[in-house]
């Protein structure tokens, strides 16, 4: 079964996410210890714009990839953005006590059971990809395994919020830095997403590759500076995490060092850039770009 172009990306919301329950449901059980369990069903239920695994399946439509093929990069990659949230709002990171307009992990149970949880939703992404049953053959699930640890590891998001925990405080930081941080803490990951949707499919062109990496990139970057003017203009309550975090953290964001105003500019700017890397698909990715609108013109 094949996502068609006719579905509309409300249709694809919903679809994305009736497909993830019904995947994490088959690993959230009988967990050994029932405050891990507990914690990790917390954080993976508590809402979210599931982004990551929606730019999966909308790729993966381009290529007409099986959806039980895109379920294991979805899934998985979900549980890696969802464990690297429960990290982030640590008292050691961001030290944030709202996430989703809910309690954040360490709040709603301590800080060792949230560090386990993040560990142990980063483990079992790995544990999907490798068998999670679908007609995906080894040498797809070797090439997903490799594309998402490192967009994840000390190549990509990894290296990134160890970056905005020691620098992005720094007025000196340049310009040219602090698009590598947003690259690689942001961009690393949505940029996995475009090329694990089309590795789920058959596709091996290196122009579509190509196009969709340039593509990745460019939506990552619009995508964070998104997120640092959401954090100034959004309130609390629609936002559903504390607004203005990273004013209290001191740090330096696209807004802060450009203005507001360019920052909004550089966004339209980018989600024109990235329409133009995939014009050449035509209708095959109308959905993906009704995506990428939805994303970077969100209002939390």
């Amino acid at each position: 079964m094949t996502i068609t172009t006719e579905l509309s990306l409300t249709q694809l919301i919903d679809t994305c996410s009736q497909r993830l329950s019904t995947v994490f449901s088959h690993y959230l059980d009988n967990i050994a210890s029932p405050d891990l369990e507990s914690a990790m069903k917390y954080t993976l239920s508590n809402g979210g714009k599931r982004i990551r695994p929606l730019l999966i399946y909308a790729t993966g439509q381009i290529f007409n990839a099986p959806l039980e093929n895109l379920d294991i990069p979805a899934s998985s990659v979900e549980l890696i953005h969802t464990y690297s949230l429960i990290h982030d709002d640590l008292p050691a990171m961001d030290n944030a006590d709202l996430r989703r307009g809910k309690a954040t992990c360490h709040k709603a149970y301590d800080e060792g059971i949230a560090i386990l949880a993040g560990d142990a939703l980063h483990t079992l992404a790995m544990q999907m990809m490798a068998s999670h049953p679908a007609l995906l053959k080894a040498e797809r699930r070797l090439q997903m395994m490799s594309v998402l640890s490192k967009a994840c590891g000390p190549y990509g998001m990894a290296a990134g919020q160890a970056l905005d925990i020691t620098v992005m405080n720094d007025t000196s930081l340049s310009a040219e830095l602090l698009k590598k941080i947003y690259h690689l803490k942001t961009g690393c990951l949505l940029s996995a997403c475009i090329e694990l949707g089309r590795l789920a499919g058959e596709d091996d062109n290196d122009i579509n590759q190509a196009a969709l990496k340039r593509f990745g990139d460019i939506i990552g970057f619009a995508f964070q500076i998104q997120d640092d003017i959401l954090d100034i203009e959004t309130c609390t309550e629609a936002l559903g995490k504390r607004q203005g975090t990273d004013q209290v953290n001191h740090k330096i964001t696209y807004p802060k060092m450009h203005g507001l105003n360019h920052a909004k500019a550089k966004v339209s700017s980018l989600y024109e850039q990235a329409l133009e890397e995939i014009n050449y698909l035509g209708q095959r990715a109308q959905l993906l770009r009704a995506l990428i609108g939805h994303m970077l013109y969100r209002n939390n």
